[in-house]
């Protein structure tokens, strides 16, 4: 369980700033304290009494409010963390100017803590140079600076420049706040992940599936877009999930589905992640009506089954063949369950030698284990290096710790099979 933290959620003047009142509810629910620091612009969209309730804080925006508690100095000395979002492209270049001439401003320039900068402003405004010359500025200084989210912005337009989901900003902050703040460093690499269960037809209304919930194939989407690169997503049966920054989605439903998609998505990829749960088997025949209790149908009583193709084992094969890149790093994950004859771990070192591929990720699966669950733990295992245990954490955090060893592949696949993104 990690440990509550002082929060300080900053709120500029956008539309999107309705979006900070569901992220405030997030950090609180979690157990963490939380201090609402709005520009004056900010509280034409969404009142301060809204903040302070949300909050259970005192909310001001100017420097001149508690003198006597110096509170333009002590809230950011106080803090553990802090997230601005929305961040407008005016809150953005005065941070980067170093200004100090609102309480927001004032306490990112006290502030040692970890900050984190959520964008939300039309496409032309966040793609302008002067915009990007302020966010570059930013993250040398060691401010993390999200990639914003593709869609609908104010009015008709539609593009970059969109506020992700409050869910995904709270996620993405607490990975930060746990010391896996990403760089922006793979911007040009494109990285294919596969994320959440498939479904196999019995008859038009049922299916075979499993309880994967897809959150880990979509931390590991959102923290690669969080990195710069080019992600798509292929997601078979998921919870509802905010669709990852900047990520483009692929819907699927069997496995052969599955299949063909991380075939056709994977050729001219630099990562591929293999996080679904995929069916291992999928009945011979689906039936093309409902099937009656009751009846005398022999499928009811028997279901035949099948082997389904073996993704992961294929991709590997694929890379041999030439059809994907010498230098793809892919990864796979082991959801095992120990029993008589070796523990999870044990299993999941017999499927790493077996399938290929440069890394997986081991975990012990369950009733209440992972599956639908906000944490993840288990073990990293690589070509010639030992298990590495990876500790409880939340999906994003185990996410960014996957992606540290895939720099390691990278690197290494670059030198033996040509440069990366030839």
């Amino acid at each position: 369980m990690t440990a509550a933290r002082n929060i300080v959620v900053g709120v500029s003047g956008g539309v999107a700033a309705f979006k900070a009142c569901h992220l405030i509810r997030n950090f609180t629910e979690g157990g963490d304290s939380v201090r609402v620091v709005p520009t004056a612009n900010a509280l034409n969209f969404v009142g301060a009494a809204t903040f302070e309730a949300l909050s259970g804080n005192p909310v001001d925006t100017d420097v001149f409010s508690r003198v006597d508690e110096v509170q333009h100095v002590r809230v950011g000395q106080e803090a553990d963390g802090i997230v601005i979002a929305p961040a407008t492209a005016d809150v953005i270049a005065r941070i980067a100017a170093g200004r100090a001439d609102d309480l927001l401003t004032a306490t990112l320039l006290v502030a040692t803590c970890p900050v984190v900068v959520a964008p939300a402003m039309h496409t032309e405004m966040w793609t302008n140079p002067a915009t990007q010359d302020n966010v570059a500025a930013l993250r040398r200084r060691g401010i993390t600076v999200m990639e914003p989210a593709h869609g609908r912005l104010t009015g008709p337009d539609s593009g970059a420049g969109r506020l992700p989901e409050p869910e995904a900003i709270a996620a993405f902050s607490r990975t930060v706040f746990a010391g896996f703040a990403p760089a922006v460093d793979w911007r040009g690499k494109k990285v294919v992940v596969s994320a959440g269960g498939t479904e196999e037809a019995l008859d038009p209304v049922r299916f075979l599936g499993n309880r994967s919930s897809g959150r880990q194939g979509f931390a590991l989407a959102e923290v690669a877009a969080q990195r710069g690169a080019a992600v798509t997503l292929v997601a078979g049966r998921t919870d509802a999930l905010p669709t990852p920054s900047g990520a483009q989605i692929r819907r699927v439903e069997s496995t052969r589905d599955m299949d063909a998609a991380m075939r056709e998505e994977s050729r001219d990829a630099d990562v591929v992640i293999m996080a679904a749960a995929v069916a291992d088997f999928r009945p011979a025949s689906e039936a093309g009506s409902k099937m009656k209790k009751g009846s005398d149908d022999a499928a009811l009583q028997k279901i035949e089954l099948v082997e389904n193709p073996d993704i992961l084992a294929g991709l590997v094969r694929a890379r041999e063949n030439g059809e994907l890149r010498a230098s793809t790093v892919i990864v796979g994950f082991a959801a095992e369950t120990g029993d008589a004859n070796a523990t999870p771990l044990e299993h999941a070192e017999k499927k790493f030698a077996r399938k290929g591929c440069d890394v997986m990720m081991a975990n012990e699966v369950g009733r209440g284990k992972v599956f639908g669950q906000a944490d993840n733990a288990g073990w990293i295992l690589r070509r010639d290096a030992e298990p590495r245990e990876i500790a409880r954490g939340s999906k994003q955090v185990i996410a960014a710790q996957i992606l540290q060893e895939v720099d390691g592949e990278l690197a290494r696949r670059t030198h033996n099979g040509g440069p990366v993104g030839e």
